[in-house]
């Protein structure tokens, strides 16, 4: 059988952008084959560089295989009239190319139809590729693309600039953005300009490593970690910073990757890390070396996308720019120093936070107000916070806006501000650690910024980090600007599950709803408040977007089985705390044969209640336990007299105990559905079940909705 490759050859693709458009062009390749027949579970091979994504599938068919399939037409009533075919089946018949007399009648669930068995040659998957693969490159999803042949033709990332696509040695004669594929591809642009042939599929690795061209990234990137390594060799006791990001980044911007060790005058070490390590990595695509005890020694490692600097010229001009960039650091540190922070809070009326939502000023009150109510909750749930550390930081928190170094370094905000007050002197008689506090507060303010990013290292950065998030989503809600769909341009998802995992990892007693009321009140009487859109239930609207997020967290971040998390949110979502414990306390016990029976029972419950209300039936409002006058509902009505004891184990958070009481109810709710009819047309008697019902669903659902499990057979 045949190999297929495809590729696309462009101008230089931005680096963030490979990886996906990679990805998403060989799921949509492997899908056509198999949705086209031509392969079952095709083998995929992926290559990418800057300039070229490509698919190799292995064992392609040359042809669909040929089906029988049996075609309905037209109903027996329209296509004959007294026993003679009308127009409609001799147009069924000519359709299909097939002799009126050979349709056969086919019985079907709706009637009696005309029909035809037929044989369908397959096409070539010559001509299935060539119509379809232009659609499923047009198709894949670039955070931005551009058009280059007028407003009216194709959008791509980059313009493209040769097509190949091969079925094994046969060019398959698709077109896309005007270029017509062939079999010609292209080598480094450096090392090995101009036209590259490609014989056969097999030969596309081989080949362009011919040309200097590494076309597997996996490949690229352990070449570049050799490279490091042997580079870093040269220094001894050192070793290069570890960065998976500034890693994946370089290796698309290479094709033929080496790499070159540079050095920086030791001066500049006076520097904060943070400083020296963002110009390094963000600016220069640099790595950081450092010794054993990860102190950054004055030396860089640049990934070239050539085979070297034998000369010294590029490692020349790479610390020359370096040096550059680190004296403009060190002059807008020296700079930013004649202005304090605490004299630049000011300053925050004349930069925007958000054109409706007011100025930085504006929004630093509010933090501020809000930590401190978020702190006096805290401590009087028990939680040991300085109030006095988290006002401060908060007051402080968004000054480095205003300083030359963020301005010029906006990777920076909020690191910057964190080292600044720990290099000035906020309060001549605040103590030293005090002072180190309020400056780690602000470093961490914006932590966590992803799901694997670690949250803010106290409890005051913590408290910091929720405030300010929390003001930012109560804004944008209230404005009527929350995500939507895959839409999220204020980031509010990030800020929001940010919220969760300070919560959950700090393990903050502090409930969600109250937070966003709060949040929300303090923009009470502002001009910002003047612009909220009216009629819009604001606290349903966040507790719902703040449920999904802690679902997340729950399923995708601690991998908590869904129904597990259905079952303990249906319950309570507003505790972060709690519902972690609470699905901890059902994963333990959801394997157990009586709970999978509770499980079963409950869903009995809910429906018989929900078809109850449905169809009009009454639910008496208290259970009258004098009424009842079978044994085994007699019974059931005196194991929920237990639900005493699983609420005072639940006020204790003792959720496993709580749980281990609740299984007992099996065998009482095995047996009441055993022998006592519900439904009954006593309408009292009915009434009076149905609230036992009721009560054991009430009572015992306050630590999951056990209907939410899925047990064995559901």
């Amino acid at each position: 059988m045949p190999d297929f490759l495809l590729e696309i050859g462009t101008e230089e693709i931005p680096a963030r952008m490979i990886d996906s458009a990679r990805d998403e062009l060989t799921r949509r390749v492997g899908d056509l084959l198999q949705r086209e027949r031509l392969a079952d579970n095709p083998t995929l091979q992926t290559y990418s560089t800057p300039r070229r994504l490509a698919v190799l599938a292995s064992a392609v068919s040359s042809a669909q295989p040929d089906i029988t399939e049996q075609v309905t037409g037209p109903s027996l009533k329209v296509a004959y009239k007294d026993g003679a075919p009308t127009p409609a089946a001799a147009a069924f018949a000519r359709k299909l190319n097939v002799p009126v007399n050979s349709l056969e009648k086919i019985t079907t669930p709706k009637g009696e139809y005309l029909g035809a068995t037929v044989k369908k040659k397959g096409r070539p998957a010559a001509e299935i590729l060539a119509e379809s693969l232009p659609k499923e490159i047009a198709g894949i999803y670039w955070a931005k693309s551009m058009y280059w042949r007028g407003k009216s033709a194709e959008r791509f990332v980059r313009p493209v600039r040769w097509l190949v696509s091969l079925l094994d040695g046969e060019v398959v004669p698709l077109e896309f953005a005007g270029i017509r594929a062939g079999q010609a591809s292209e080598g480094h642009r450096i090392l090995s300009p101009g036209s590259l042939p490609i014989g056969r599929p097999s030969d596309y690795s081989s080949a362009l490593a011919k040309a200097s061209v590494v076309a597997s990234a996996a490949e690229r990137q352990q070449r570049i970690r050799k490279a490091l390594d042997a580079a870093t060799r040269t220094i001894p006791g050192a070793r290069w910073r570890e960065d998976k990001s500034l890693l994946d980044t370089v290796v698309n911007l290479t094709e033929f990757p080496s790499v070159v060790l540079g050095s920086f005058d030791p001066e500049f070490l006076a520097l904060a890390d943070e400083v020296l390590v963002t110009v390094m990595r963000d600016h220069q695509k640099y790595f950081a070396l450092e010794d054993a005890s990860g102190k950054l020694l004055p030396h860089f490692l640049a990934v070239l996308n050539t085979d070297g600097d034998p000369d010294g010229l590029i490692r020349h001009g790479n610390e020359r720019v370096l040096r550059a960039r680190f004296n403009d650091a060190r002059f807008f540190w020296e700079t930013d120093q004649k202005i304090p922070l605490r004299q630049r809070v000011d300053m925050l009326r004349a930069v925007t936070f958000q054109k409706d939502l007011g100025s930085y000023f504006d929004k630093t009150m509010r933090v501020q107000k809000l930590g401190s109510l978020i702190s006096e909750a805290l401590r009087s749930a028990g939680s040991s916070v300085r109030s006095g550390v988290v006002h401060k930081a908060a007051l402080l928190a968004k000054t480095d806006l205003t300083t030359e170094l963020v301005k010029e370094f906006t990777e920076l905000q909020g690191i910057v501000g964190g080292l600044y007050a720990k290099a000035q002197q906020l309060d001549p008689i605040l103590p030293a650690a005090t002072a180190e506090a309020i400056g780690d507060a602000i470093y961490d303010q914006y932590k966590p910024e992803s799901m694997d990013d670690s949250v803010p290292r106290s409890v005051e950065g913590a408290v910091l980090a929720i405030a300010d998030k929390a003001d930012s989503i109560a804004g944008m809600f209230a404005l009527g600007l929350q995500p939507t769909g895959s839409k999220d341009p204020f980031a509010l998802r990030r800020a929001a599950n940010g919220i969760v995992k300070i919560i959950a990892e700090h393990k903050l007693p502090l409930p969600i709803a109250k937070l966003f009321s709060d949040a929300r009140a303090e923009y009470a009487g502002s001009e910002a408040e003047k612009r909220f859109v009216k009629d819009f239930s604001f606290d349903q609207a966040v507790a719902s977007f703040m449920r999904e997020r802690l679902e997340f967290y729950l399923r995708d971040v601690r991998g908590f089985a869904y129904d597990v998390v259905n079952a303990v949110l249906a319950a309570d979502s507003d505790d972060v705390v709690d519902a972690i414990a609470r699905a901890e306390a059902v994963r333990e016990v959801r394997g157990s044969e009586d709970f999978a029976s509770i499980s079963t029972a409950f869903k009995r419950i809910k429906n018989i209640l929900r078809q109850a209300r449905e169809t009009k039936k009454s639910i008496a409002e208290h259970l009258d336990s004098d009424a009842l006058t079978e044994d085994a509902e007699k019974r059931l009505a005196t194991a929920i007299e237990i639900a005493s004891a699983v609420r005072a184990l639940r006020e204790e958070k003792n959720y496993s105990a709580a749980l281990a009481h609740i299984s007992r109810l099996r065998q009482p709710v095995d047996a009441f559905f055993d022998k006592v009819m519900v439904m009954v047309d006593d309408e009292t008697v009915r009434a009076n079940r149905l609230a036992l019902l009721q009560t054991l669903l009430n009572e015992f659902s306050t630590i999951a909705d056990f209907s939410e499990i899925v047990t064995e057979g559901k």
